[in-house]
């Protein structure tokens, strides 16, 4: 167990749940051109919640190299050292240091390591079940959103705009959608 922890009324589910990895999605957004939403996915992630009575943790791992964009130029530029870096940071990690949880929202605070630099993260949101699913599998789900400043993480590519503003936003919206099957 991490020093992630939760109190007594605010548990989870015991047990070692791993992601669902057709039913999970890792997805983030950035506003463009200052009138539009950037959308894109990491599709290439897990990450597995350890429950136990005196606290819970949960840790995820994604692979830079999967990000998915709807333009193969736009997707070599993401992953080029003017964002992500790929070839020299491969991986995005997370690791939880807080789960509180109230009824069904659930707040989860951790470190997240993106290019080379590890920061704080809160991400909100509900939890789900458990429910025993097809096939028998007891699953719990978790739908979590928070931001963070791409520039403090080293992504500072940027344009400016002809008549003010910039191409793109600093502020990143991160969404992980979790399906969790007890292990």
């Amino acid at each position: 167990m991490t020093t992630a922890q939760t109190t007594a009324a605010t548990t989870l589910p015991v047990g070692v749940w791993t992601t669902d990895p057709i039913h999970s999605s890792l997805e983030f957004s950035v506003k463009h051109m200052v009138v539009g939403t950037f959308r894109s996915q990491l599709p290439d992630f897990e990450a597995t919640l350890t429950a136990a009575a005196e606290g819970a943790a949960l840790e995820g791992v994604g692979r830079v190299a999967s990000v998915v964009t709807p333009e193969p130029n736009l997707t070599a530029h993401l992953q080029s050292p003017d964002f992500f870096d790929a070839e020299r940071f491969p991986e995005v990690t997370f690791r939880s240091t807080e789960i509180t949880r109230r009824g069904d929202e659930i707040t989860v605070v951790g470190d997240l390591s993106l290019k080379g630099t590890t920061g704080r993260i809160s991400l909100t949101g509900t939890v789900f079940g458990p429910v025993v699913g097809l096939g028998d599998a007891e699953r719990i789900g978790m739908d979590l959103t928070g931001t963070f400043d791409r520039t403090e993480y080293g992504l500072n590519w940027n344009a400016p705009l002809p008549k003010g503003g910039f191409a793109v936003g600093d502020t990143v919206t991160v969404g992980a959608h979790l399906e969790l099957v007890r292990g």
